[in-house]
């Protein structure tokens, strides 16, 4: 298991490497000035000459990537803090420092300040969601595949395909219209200030609800398709003819093989959770990790677009770690 951890872990360091590369490439060469998108576009023409040659924008392209992963991670002084530059860029972390993403010309900030702000308040919001779709997808997944043909069965698919199939915007609208503007029980944004005289919690509660709606019908589903096909297996068969109770059946044969094929599933939610919420975050004004993406990527903010791109790639190589991990451990086969 070491070993295959070891190696796992390396191919995960390989594809944040490359995939880093790629980043990179594509924002270098994206529309534009490299200088006037970092510096923002109402720079001075001085000021981005200067820059462009400070950062030696005419090197081969595997030297500007060595040299910006060189200030990524502290060996190199961050050439944005030159004070020859008079950009006014501070960093209180310093000009060297790992984890240096650079300066936000979007948010006027070190990107490392608006970066991980953003993303604590995506986790509080994934977290939340996660914690409600998990729990509800297995126990609809389950009574559905075990009475698999039932009316549960139909009532379960059938509640799962239109729960998938409503647009998060709209989903997002209708719970306004009915908690907000008809009964007037929750907010219609989640700023999280509780100085607009809704607490916190209060906030979170829409937010959650139309991520918790829109993906457990789709959760529910594979689980309910696992588990199905689980029950029809000879040793199924095989522990109700030998008379065991339906219930330890279920927890002790049938739920943990069920789980091989949902539980990879589930953890790919994290990836979506994370960086796929964009329009949840849009419908309620939340101050999250997507809608910063968005906002970066409409400004043109090249630091702050790489720094969350990279992250973003770091929680799905990560999760997709995780899950591997577990199948082994849920499926014995899998380690011979």
């Amino acid at each position: 298991m070491l070993k295959y951890l070891l190696r796992r872990v390396l191919e995960l360091v390989l594809t944040l490497v490359l995939s880093s590369f790629v980043v990179f490439m594509l924002t270098e060469f994206s529309p534009g000035n490299v200088a006037r998108k970092t510096l923002g576009p109402f720079a001075l023409q001085e000021q981005v000459d200067v820059l462009y040659e400070k950062l030696h924008l005419n090197d081969p392209l595997l030297v500007r990537y060595v040299r910006w992963v060189g200030v990524l991670t502290g060996l190199e002084a961050d050439p944005l803090q030159d004070p020859a530059l008079d950009l006014d860029f501070h960093d209180p972390r310093g000009n060297r420092y790992f984890g240096n993403f650079g300066y936000s010309t979007l948010y006027k900030a070190p990107v490392n300040d608006v970066l991980w702000n953003r993303l604590g308040n995506t986790a509080l919001l994934a977290g939340l969601a996660f914690a409600v779709i998990v729990p509800l997808s297995l126990v609809l997944g389950i009574l559905a595949g075990m009475r698999a043909g039932s009316a549960l069965d139909r009532l379960v698919s059938t509640a799962s395909v239109v729960m998938t199939s409503v647009p998060e915007f709209a989903l997002g609208v209708m719970l306004v219209a009915v908690f907000v503007v008809s009964l007037h029980w929750l907010p219609g944004t989640s700023t999280l200030d509780p100085s607009g005289g809704w607490p916190v919690a209060a906030q979170l509660v829409l937010p959650v609800a139309t991520l918790a709606i829109y993906d457990a019908g789709y959760v529910a589903r594979m689980v309910r398709s696992s588990m199905a096909e689980v029950m029809t297996r000879p040793y199924i068969r095989t522990a109700v003819l030998k008379g065991l109770p339906r219930r330890q059946v279920i927890l002790r044969h049938a739920f943990r093989n069920a789980m091989i094929a949902p539980f990879t599933v589930m953890l790919l939610q994290i990836n979506w959770l994370i960086g796929g919420v964009v329009v949840t975050e849009l419908v309620f004004a939340y101050p999250g990790f997507g809608r910063m993406l968005l906002d970066a990527a409409l400004f043109g903010d090249i630091s702050l677009i790489e720094a969350a791109t990279l992250i973003a790639l770091l929680v799905a190589t990560t999760t997709q770690l995780l899950s591997d991990i577990g199948y082994r451990f849920l499926d014995p086969q899998s380690r011979r």
